[in-house]
């Protein structure tokens, strides 16, 4: 008995946080993560998130210039796009900026006239991204959706219209930060210093907006933060490195427009677009064979018996009698 509780526990089966899983539980989880994006097919999951995330980009760029049009000039958002140079292709940004150009040259007046309807519609349209990364997200940890159709959209509304306000709130730091250190009186290496802790604040950013992604649009119990927070980081960094490599090899190698001609810039966006939604469901499924690799109930409130937990990943443990993987 002693020996078989010893065994649990070299694979963490115990473990109550990620920072208590052994070398062994990590090597099981990372066998998993590659057999599970075989098995749900996420490199299609993710071209199909990309193609949804085209189709939602017009009406959610025309989101956050009315959103952003109440307490800022608009025009604002397109010259910020500049600071993200270097980690956005240009062809795709300047795909981005072509359609913010276009709607702040409206007049402020246009902007303004049924811009409540205008911005309902603009989000329903944009809500369209957030329900395909949903319904990938509810694949990767193996739920089936079961939210009524009021409830599922009004859930993803709020998840579009935060992620619209989160983009605007990075974009503003990136912009806003530099202007007021240049204020204070500080000597240049601290302003230097400064100026370049924008890029990491940024990245704790991304890491906090993967992390609310990842517990509030599967439909499942909630995870508790310390089980989604892993695969934020995670995916943070290799998406950061991946699009930085992505852009090199645009600037440098890839000669899209010669390929595709006109329609060279949008398929660096669309590529840059999939390559974003891999790495968010790679950190999806990061997050979940974690769960799955302990017995312990990693859903948030008071611990319920597997079974009870509402969620797949938490109610069974990997290569038991009750994982149907």
């Amino acid at each position: 008995m002693e020996s078989q509780t010893k065994r649990t526990d070299d694979r963490g089966r115990e473990a109550e946080k990620p920072s208590q899983m052994p070398s062994r539980a990590w090597k099981d989880i990372a066998v998993r993560v590659k057999q599970e994006q075989s098995r749900d097919n996420l490199s299609i999951v993710a071209a199909g998130v990309a193609f949804y995330f085209i189709l939602a980009m017009p009406p959610a760029i025309a989101s956050a210039v009315s959103i952003y049009g109440l307490i800022a000039d608009p025009q604002q958002v397109s010259q910020q796009l500049n600071a993200l140079s270097g980690i956005i292709p240009a062809e795709a940004a300047a795909v981005i900026k072509g359609q913010l150009n276009r709607l702040v040259q409206q007049s402020s007046e246009a902007l303004g006239l049924g811009m409540l309807l205008g911005l309902l519609l603009a989000l329903w349209s944009a809500n369209k991204g957030t329900k395909a990364l949903i319904t990938s997200l509810n694949i990767v940890y193996e739920e089936e959706e079961k939210r009524g159709f009021i409830r599922l959209n009004l859930w993803s509304l709020m998840l579009t219209v935060l992620g619209i306000v989160a983009v605007l709130v990075a974009l503003s730091l990136l912009v806003a930060l530099p202007a007021l250190i240049g204020k204070i009186g500080l000597s240049a290496f601290l302003k230097g210093l400064l100026v370049y802790a924008r890029w990491p604040l940024l990245a704790l950013l991304l890491v906090i907006g993967l992390a609310f992604i990842y517990r509030l649009a599967p439909d499942r119990d909630q995870p508790q933060w310390r089980w989604v927070s892993w695969g934020s980081v995670l995916a943070t960094v290799l998406w950061i490195i991946g699009s930085v490599l992505f852009s090199y090899y645009v600037s440098n190698f890839g000669d899209y427009n010669k390929t595709y001609g006109s329609m060279g810039a949008v398929i660096i966006l669309m590529l840059w677009f999939f390559l974003s939604s891999y790495v968010i469901l790679l950190g999806g499924e990061i997050n979940a064979e974690m769960e799955h690799q302990t017995s312990k109930d990693t859903t948030k409130g008071k611990p319920q018996p597997m079974g009870q937990r509402r969620a797949y990943v938490a109610d069974t443990v990997s290569g038991e009698k009750s994982d149907r993987s």
